[in-house]
């Protein structure tokens, strides 16, 4: 009878082969899964600019460039219209206020000087017969009251005689009433041709005031007129510098047309671009200076413009006391604008690394310099050789601050 043996529980040596396999097979995903999730991007170290963070003063400043213009320019446009038919300065010339630069000639104000001069003509000589008019009307007014006057004094001293001798019964009564009523006539026709007299004269005032003031206004837009004819004639229009001309002769030039412009040389001012990153900070009266041939030149924020055109704004800045000796229109020179007081700060030099991150983060380089892991940082004010740190790194670090665009998503960078 066969006897059934009982197994042995427990490990047995093929065992430990498939827990080693097994252990092996964790290893292996736990090392796929950490290097999944931290992308590494590999490069030459050689090829990295790497700059380490420093404690120092950070100098509040940046470094712009700018073109050197004339202090102002003042356009001209036309007054008038009309056919260019001389030009007597040219281009680059300098000009004293008053110069003529251009003649025109423009028929049609021609027609209407001669136009005002007859209307003129006419009004004057309205004026001289109306003034004839009133002043024989006035003579003969003042003649006719100088007649009823006398006649008035004649009947009156008639009319008293007669009352005395009608008392003394020396005349009959009708020729009294008679001498009495030819009195009391006289009496009333004078009155009237005075009163005529007087309205007369009120009227040839007011009358030849009103015909005095339309002379008047006819000789100013008669001298207005003859101003236009004056305007036929380009002037500049202070001293300075002919910039451009735009005018040729035999050409029509419309009224209101920009033809040219001066350039006042008295002084000069800069004009520079700066990034829209600082535009909050730039504002008037703000220092700056710019050096030339071993000398220091100092100059004063005078004109912020608010346009932001292609991510850049300008602004004018002007000397504030010498300016170079050799300083011409069109010199292009570098400038330190002050924007603020310096400080004790953690300074990054600057790099390309700032386009591609904005400043948010960096790749900082561990202690052995052969990785570089992803950091945040907060980067504060800037100048044309630091950044200010504010958090995320510490004195001695170091950083690649060379452009990252290459890196692509990549939070660890090894260096080989």
């Amino acid at each position: 009878m066969d006897i059934q043996l009982e197994k042995k529980k427990g490990l047995r040596p093929k065992h430990y082969g498939y827990i080693a396999m097994g252990i092996l097979l964790l290893f292996v995903g736990w090392k796929l899964l950490f290097a999944g999730t931290t992308s590494t991007f590999r490069t030459d170290k050689e090829r990295l600019s790497i700059s380490e963070v420093v404690d120092g003063k950070f100098d509040d400043f940046i470094t712009i460039n700018g073109n050197v213009a004339p202090i102002a320019t003042i356009y001209m446009d036309a007054y008038e219209g009309g056919r260019v038919t001389e030009k007597l300065i040219e281009e680059g010339a300098m000009v004293k206020k008053g110069d003529i630069i251009l003649k025109l000639e423009n028929m049609v104000l021609y027609e209407q000087i001669l136009a005002s001069e007859s209307n003129l003509a006419l009004k004057q000589n309205d004026l001289r017969s109306t003034k004839l008019n009133f002043d024989s009307r006035l003579l003969d007014g003042r003649q006719s009251l100088a007649t009823a006057f006398y006649d008035l004094q004649r009947l009156k001293r008639n009319y008293e005689q007669n009352q005395e001798l009608y008392e003394e019964k020396l005349i009959s009564k009708e020729a009294y009433l008679l001498s009495k009523e030819n009195f009391e006539l006289a009496q009333r026709q004078h009155n009237i041709i005075e009163k005529q007299t007087k309205q007369d004269e009120e009227l040839s005032k007011t009358s030849l005031t009103s015909l005095d003031a339309d002379l008047v206004r006819m000789r100013k837009t008669l001298s207005m007129v003859y101003e236009r004819l004056d305007h036929l004639n380009v002037r500049a229009p202070a001293d300075g510098q002919l910039g451009f001309l735009d005018a040729e002769i035999g050409q029509n030039i419309a009224q209101g047309q920009r033809i040219g412009q001066v350039n006042v040389l008295t002084d000069y001012k800069i004009e520079a671009e700066i990034d829209e990153h600082y535009i909050d900070r730039v504002k008037r009266d703000l220092f700056a200076s710019l050096e030339r041939n071993g000398n220091e030149y100092q100059l004063r924020v005078r004109k912020v413009y608010p346009e932001v055109r292609n991510g850049r704004f300008q602004v004018d800045l002007v000397f504030t006391d010498n300016k170079p000796e050799t300083i011409r229109a069109g010199q292009s020179y570098n400038i330190r604008l002050q924007l603020g007081a310096s400080n004790d700060a953690l300074l990054l030099p600057k790099g390309g690394f700032y386009q591609s991150t904005g400043g948010q983060w960096v790749f900082v380089l561990g202690a052995s310099e052969d990785e570089a892991l992803k950091r945040n940082i907060r980067i504060g004010k800037q100048n044309s050789r630091y950044y200010e740190v504010l958090e995320g790194l510490q004195p001695g670090e170091k950083v690649i601050t060379s452009n990252y665009d290459s890196f692509g998503t990549a939070e660890r960078i090894v260096l080989k």
